[in-house]
Parts: C-alpha cells; sequence; structure tokens
C-alpha cells in the first residue's frame, strides 16, 4: 500500500461516514412517518425512496448531475454562493447518501414497526407530548434497528460506484475512492495494485457490519 492508496482509503472513510450522518436525521424522520402515520401519498413517498435500490447507479448519477449542473437552477444557486458541486467532494457525498439512503430507511421503519405502541400510548395517556413520546421511548426501543441501518448506509457508502463516476467523476486527489481506484486500475491493467484497496475495503466493511451486528443481537435491559 502507497501513501496515495492509504490517502484514498481514508477519504473514502470520511466520505462514507459523513454521507452517513448527513443522512441520519432525515432518514429517521422519513422511516418514523412511514412506520407510524398514514397521510395521503405516502406510498408515493416510500417508493421515491426505494427508487434508488432498484434504478441503475448511473441513472441515479444523472439525475444528481442534471440537478446540480451548473446550468440547473440548484446548481445556479449554488454557485452564486460560490459553492462547487460537481465533480468536487461534496458530489461524492451527496452521490453516497442518496445510494444509501433507501437501506438506512427501510431498516430504521422496520426497527419503528417493531415498538410496542403499548408503550407510547401509556406516555400518552401521561400527559407526555407526541415529541416526547418520540425522543424518550420510540427512539430509544427503535435504536438497535437505526444503528444496524446506519451500519448498512456506511457499508453501501464504501462500496458506491456507479452514481459517483457520473456527478463526481475519478479525479486524483480530489473525488478518487476505494471504488474508483480499483476499477482504474483494472483497466489500466494493475491488478497488483488494485489488489490491496480491495482487501482493505473488504476489512474494513467486514469489521464495520460485524460491529453493527453485535450491537444489534445485544439484549435489551429489563
Amino acid at each position: 500500500m502507497t501513501g496515495e492508496a492509504w490517502q484514498i482509503v481514508f477519504f473514502t472513510i470520511k466520505i462514507s461516514a459523513l454521507s452517513t450522518l448527513l443522512i441520519l436525521p432525515p432518514g429517521i424522520a422519513i422511516a418514523w412517518l412511514i412506520a407510524r402515520r398514514d397521510w395521503p401519498g405516502k406510498a408515493v413517498v416510500e417508493t421515491l425512496v426505494m427508487l434508488p435500490l432498484f434504478v441503475p447507479p448511473v441513472a441515479t448519477g444523472l439525475i444528481l448531475l442534471l440537478l446540480f449542473g451548473r446550468n440547473s437552477p440548484i446548481g445556479s444557486v449554488l454557485n452564486s454562493f460560490g459553492i462547487e458541486i460537481v465533480f468536487t467532494w461534496r458530489a461524492v457525498i451527496i452521490a453516497c447518501a442518496v445510494m444509501s439512503f433507501p437501506l438506512l430507511v427501510r431498516t430504521a421503519q422496520t426497527a419503528f414497526q417493531e415498538v410496542n405502541t403499548r408503550f407510547e400510548d401509556i406516555a400518552r395517556t401521561l400527559g407526555a407530548s407526541e415529541w416526547r413520546v418520540f425522543a424518550t421511548i420510540s427512539l430509544p426501543l427503535a435504536l438497535r434497528g437505526i444503528v444496524a441501518g446506519a451500519v448498512l448506509a456506511f457499508a453501501r457508502a464504501m462500496g458506491e460506484f456507479g452514481a459517483t463516476t457520473v456527478v463526481a467523476g475519478m479525479i486524483p486527489h480530489k473525488t478518487m475512492t476505494i471504488s474508483l481506484s480499483i476499477y482504474q486500475h483494472v483497466q489500466l491493467g494493475q491488478d497488483a495494485a488494485a489488489l490491496p484497496l480491495l482487501l482493505v475495503s473488504i476489512a474494513v466493511v467486514f469489521v464495520t457490519v460485524l460491529c453493527g451486528q453485535i450491537i444489534s443481537m445485544r439484549k435489551r435491559p429489563r
């Protein structure tokens, strides 16, 4: 492993962690709304959230490129504040966040659905507000599932390739992640250089998922 390879590894871990933190608040909120509330358009929103799992990643990348490109409304507004998105590290974070978002929402949704509603109803009868019920009962009881979802989101971000390629490109020292670097090495016939990156990425994801499994399997305190 060269110094440049380790830089790519640390960059990928940092981007994956930041993208996971970015989607946690909206992911938890949407998961709770889907699990606990009925409202018009719920099925449509749930379908839209799940779309990145089934649409080709390069198609998702193209959508992001159209949304955040310089000539797009969003891109124009951001550029007026001096904020570049496309072909920067920000684009990598956005691509990883979008591609991993469905895994977080689906897992957190299941966790909220498994929470016994009797505890929430008892809290309401005692005068607790909806926010307090969520913060002191629903969220703690669903925490293991949320952690599992965050772990899956991080692991998905670590392996993101398709959307990142389109919206961020493969720019050395700027947007190059482990997946992009492995692809580039293979394309150039440098399999020996790709192998260490492959092993490191597998090791990081394995340890992360294992920790998530251990946390999710812990028994709740009585």
